[in-house]
């Protein structure tokens, strides 16, 4: 791995994202990109104009810029429909880069390209996934054969193309009389050409093939990140639209099923996006998983970019019909784009062959920076010792209600001080990044460690406590002492805190409490956070709501456990005059809402990593089992469709990973996550619910067996946690208000 390579900035890679797209606007304006694209004298005169920025050497050189400026040069090219060969240029560049001495003739092509006097075309031929692409054979320094699908050929002064028999990349000059390009008109669309040759004469350099498929996969997140260009830009004309546009008096944007269907949009472009930097990353640094990380977010492209682009049309309507408009051409550039190279079907199965092979292979770690990752063997080396397998066995045999807290164990993790890992250090913290305490969660998720800490109420403490509440209560969570649950939600507002109904009423010294609160998971903790009502008359209604600290043992409260389906327990809780002091107040006197949202606010920045962490054991758990089973006599692990599913699976996982890293990111650069750690939520949810329905189709009926029962696949977990995957979806707001929310405050959506 090289750690050495002086990598660019987010910030320069901004500036570069503005720079080629003043470019563009300016050089290939949108309402010319269609006409010009059908003649190959614009094409050429743009990609002189790009070349003389520098754009046609990246791929050369670290220094000339990475994978990730590449991907950025392409969006912007997806977003303004432009064809210039920039993919090409770069897969050249880079293949000339890895491999041995170059003639004199080879480097003369490379520098003309560079220079914008030459532009080629790459075909991988038989190399590539796709086998209906063709391919050539090489004799005496000639070649002959065809290859279909090459990308702007028209526009191309040579041809390179892989052969078999070296390997070598041979590269022909498009004018000589051997080629001829035979333009070929697909999704409605110009731009990709058949190429015939018969003993062209061609330069050659011989190619490893390990080099071809690293370029292969190179190939897929060019064309997913032009696509997503394409996609992105639709997006952006649709979200202006649906807020001017009117239907029945008001904009169509004000309606519920466009905002949750943009919404929907929104979730996957960012999923895309960062799955496609995340794997660009990894290939700049030299770490070898990028391979895994390409195959997953072209996968995920795939899918995704071709129902958003549909999506994105529904929302149009007629207008998005009409060719004059941009929508169709972005429609078309994705949906050409994402099949290439064998398309997501062969995506998938590549990642299938990684996690249903012969051997055992977790999902690679995501990157959480070299503190993030060097706590995370840390905490991992911690837990060898202290949640070793034969206690985290007898921890998941234990049927007991309160079978998610451990007391030895809390007590123990607090004395690490990791349950005051981001503290200040005025509070006894130990002021470690976010990174570093998503590394923590990921590590007991993965070791199906105890739940231990109150991370919510420690920061509502810090920030609204008074010195008096913090000495007392902040050292006993830090040392894993006590356990927090709250009660917020009643019978009529679950996810509309603002209606809630228990009073609190001032009574001398202190306060009376009555009324009932519902679905309390932990309602056997020492603490309860209460939300209560002080102003029945406030106006709007949050603005009389006060918060409150509650020993669950105070007299006047009753206690109902409630069986849940998924085999815990949550509690209806009923207050008749429960009497609580001054000092339980949190914060002001109906200042509660502030305290409320504050909570939940820095809860939903780790809830989407805390479900995604929960989703990847199980992943390598069902993988696992699916690698163990036989059907009729043959492996279920090579079953086609189950492989074509745990990729798919697989690729959103890695998405899903990306989303969920985002709020933290966002909370380490002195941010405030709100719609970001929604949009996690929401992905997170969904894919548990969805992966744990696909299991079970995996599993067929034996995937139903409940805990105890003999040969019940995973132990009975798969079907427990379908069971459980349903509270992701509704709990801390339901998915349908996280969408609404996603909608007004990340597209700025009208109410």
């Amino acid at each position: 791995m090289d750690t050495h390579v002086d990598l660019a900035s987010d910030q320069e890679r901004t500036m570069l994202r503005d720079a080629v797209r003043g470019l563009l606007k300016h050089h290939w304006p949108a309402d010319k990109a269609v006409a010009s694209a059908a003649l190959p004298q614009e094409a050429a005169r743009l990609w002189d104009v790009l070349a003389g920025q520098g754009y046609a050497a990246l791929g050369t050189d670290a220094e000339a810029g990475g994978l990730r400026e590449i991907l950025i040069v392409l969006q912007e090219l997806g977003r303004a429909a432009c064809p210039a060969p920039m993919l090409d240029a770069a897969l050249f560049n880079i293949c000339l880069t890895k491999g041995g001495a170059l003639t004199d003739a080879v480097a003369a092509l490379r520098d003309a390209m560079q220079a914008g006097g030459a532009s080629v075309c790459v075909s991988f031929g038989a190399f590539d996934p796709d086998r209906s692409v063709g391919g050539v054979t090489l004799s005496d320094d000639a070649v002959s054969g065809a290859v279909q699908f090459v990308d702007g050929a028209a526009a191309a002064t040579h041809l390179a193309v892989f052969e078999s028999a070296g390997p070598s990349l041979a590269l022909v000059a498009l004018t000589h009389a051997s080629a001829r390009v035979t333009p070929t008109r697909a999704m409605g669309m110009d731009g990709l050409c058949t190429v015939a040759l018969e003993n062209a004469p061609a330069l050659v350099v011989p190619v490893r093939s390990e080099v071809i498929a690293d370029l292969v996969s190179i190939s897929r997140l060019g064309l997913a990140a032009r696509a997503w260009g394409a996609a992105d830009r639709a997006f952006e004309l649709v979200v202006a639209y649906v807020k001017e546009r009117k239907q029945f008096g008001q904009p169509v944007g004000r309606f519920q099923a466009v905002q949750h269907k943009l919404a929907n949009n929104l979730i996957g472009l960012m999923g895309v996006q960062f799955s496609l930097d995340n794997a660009a990353a990894h290939y700049d640094r030299g770490i070898a998983e990028w391979r895994s990380f390409a195959a997953a977010a072209f996968a995920y492209a795939n899918t995704t970019l071709r129902q958003v682009s549909l999506e994105t049309h529904h929302a149009f309507g007629a207008i998005g019909y009409a060719e004059d408009h941009e929508a169709p051409r972005h429609f078309k550039r994705v949906h050409i784009d994402v099949v290439r190279h064998g398309g997501g079907r062969r995506a998938r199965e590549d990642l299938a062959e990684r996690y249903l092979g012969p051997t055992p292979c977790s999902l690679p770690e995501v990157d959480l920076g070299a503190t993030g990752n060097a706590f995370r063997s840390e905490v991992r080396a911690w837990l060898l010792e202290h949640w070793p397998a034969e206690r985290r066995a007898a921890y998941e045999a234990d049927p007991g209600t309160h079978r998610e807290h451990d007391e030895g164990f809390a007590r123990a993790l607090g004395a690490t001080g990791w349950l005051a890992l981001t503290w200040p250090r005025k509070f006894g913290g130990l002021e470690r990044s976010p990174y570093e305490l998503l590394a923590l969660m990921e590590e007991l998720s993965r070791a199906n460690a105890p739940r231990a800490g109150a991370p919510i109420q420690a920061a509502s403490w810090m920030i609204h406590g008074t010195p008096e509440q913090q000495q007392r209560y902040l050292p006993e969570i830090s040392r894993g002492e006590v356990v927090y649950g709250m009660w917020y939600s009643e019978p009529d507002s679950g996810s509309d805190l603002a209606s809630l109904r228990t009073k609190a009423v001032r009574d001398g010294g202190g306060w009376v409490i009555n009324g009932q609160k519902i679905w309390t998971t932990t309602y056997w903790g020492d603490y309860m956070w209460l939300a209560a009502r002080t102003d029945p008359d406030a106006k709007p209604q949050h603005a009389g709501i006060s918060m409150f600290l509650v020993r669950t043992d105070t007299p006047g409260i009753t206690r109902t456990p409630i069986r849940t389906m998924y085999d815990g327990e949550f509690c209806n809780t009923f207050f008749d005059d429960v009497r609580v002091g001054e000092d339980a107040l949190v914060g002001k006197v109906n200042g509660g809402w502030d305290v409320l949202t504050g909570s939940l606010g820095t809860e939903r920045a780790f809830v989407g990593a805390g479900i995604l962490s929960k989703l990847v054991r199980q992943f390598e758990e069902v993988c696992d089992c699916i690698r163990t089973l036989d059907i009729d006599g043959k492996p279920l692990r090579l079953d086609p469709v189950v492989r074509d599913t745990i990729g798919g699976f697989a690729a959103q996982l890695e998405a899903g990973r990306q989303l969920s890293v985002n709020p933290v990111s966002i909370l380490a650069s002195g941010g405030e996550p709100t719609w970001e750690a929604a949009v996690a939520k929401v992905f997170g949810g969904e894919l548990m619910e969805r992966f744990c329905e696909a299991a079970l189709d995996m599993l067929g009926l034996a995937g139903t067996l409940s805990a105890g029962t003999p040969n019940a696949p995973m132990h009975g977990r798969l079907e427990q946690k379908l069971r459980h995957s349903l509270m992701w979806v509704i709990s801390l707001g339901t998915n349908e208000i996280q969408r609404s929310l996603i909608a007004q405050h990340g597209l700025r959506l009208p109410r």
